[in-house]
């Protein structure tokens, strides 16, 4: 695998293989795209109960989707929220990506996702995006800023995504 970089991003743009909407030229860096963050969060209410860790697990039961004020939404210490992108990414079949945080970001304790930052090649949808306040201050996210990169990668072979996630507009 290897990581494509500007030139191939762009031609991919160009070809259409690889749809972004919306879409600013300026996100593109050497070898990644900033991806913005949207409006919509979900957030886990207080829940004394157990949730099963299994295949089957209900966390829509333990929390609501909100919308964010154009000023943003505070994230408390040791909070832990979903977010989503703003863009939607349709991957070409032979392209993942990996999503990473951003330096200056994480520099304040703002974790972009915990765990599952790998994009399926040929997926098509938002980005959830797990977000955690790891800082001892309280951090506001506003809708738009560029949250987090999303760094493409060439697969041998090709499949298209067709998993529960796919099509995905909400957090």
């Amino acid at each position: 695998m290897s990581v494509l970089a500007k030139s191939n991003i762009l031609t991919l743009i160009k070809t259409k293989k690889l749809v972004i909407t919306p879409f600013d030229i300026s996100q593109i860096g050497s070898g990644s795209i900033d991806l913005r963050l949207g409006d919509e969060f979900r957030i886990f209410k207080k829940h004394d109960g157990i949730i099963d860790v299994s295949e089957n697990n209900k966390y829509q039961s333990i929390s609501s989707i909100v919308k964010a004020e154009p000023d943003g939404i505070v994230l408390m210490p040791g909070q832990f929220i979903n977010g989503i992108t703003l863009e939607k990414i349709t991957l070409p079949v032979n392209v993942s990506g990996r999503i990473e945080g951003r330096s200056r970001f994480a520099r304040i304790g703002l974790l972009v996702h915990v765990s599952s930052g790998f994009v399926q090649p040929g997926s098509s949808g938002k980005v959830v995006l797990e977000i955690a306040n790891l800082s001892k201050v309280k951090l506001r996210l506003i809708p738009g800023i560029r949250i987090c990169q999303i760094i493409l990668e060439e697969v041998k072979g090709a499949k298209k995504y067709s998993g529960a996630y796919s099509n995905q507009e909400h957090p």
